[in-house]
């Protein structure tokens, strides 16, 4: 009779792969000499039976960035190539931000000048009123 033989522990089992999928994947660029190389690349394989799809896999790219590559080239547009920019475009001008910009600033300095006005006129009547008037300068002393 045969002994079977003892299953290792826990411990000592090869761990299976994490399972867990990163959060937040990070989207792959491509500049415009690597997806011309690869179309070229592409046109080269189309004559030998499966090539394009190795081409594909050994890459790691689908069919359809090719078929978008191939049209950009196609219009004839390089800029097209290069990675662009994701998202909403502003529709806000930088000159009108800059002019609303000072616009706030203007008024909240114009408010500040209030404030500082009254506070003055305030300390002119305490003055008075404690027999220490403030004189007012001559604005034609300054010249």
């Amino acid at each position: 009779m045969e002994r079977q033989p003892k299953p290792a522990p826990i411990w000592c089992r090869p761990r299976r792969p994490d399972p867990e999928v990163v959060a937040k994947p990070k989207r792959r660029t491509y500049t415009a000499e690597y997806k011309q190389r690869i179309l070229k690349e592409t046109e080269a394989a189309a004559a030998i039976p499966g090539g394009v799809g190795a081409l594909l896999r050994r890459e790691g790219l689908y069919s359809s960035l090719l078929y978008f590559w191939r049209r950009e080239r196609d219009i004839g547009i390089l800029e097209a190539l290069t990675p662009q920019k994701r998202g909403p475009k502003s529709k806000r001008h930088p000159i009108e931000e800059e002019t609303q910009k000072l616009l706030r600033q203007n008024a909240r300095l114009t408010e500040d000048l209030r404030k500082a006005h009254i506070i003055i006129e305030v300390q002119k009547k305490v003055a008075a009123l404690l027999g220490h008037p403030i004189s007012e300068p001559d604005p034609e002393e300054k010249s």
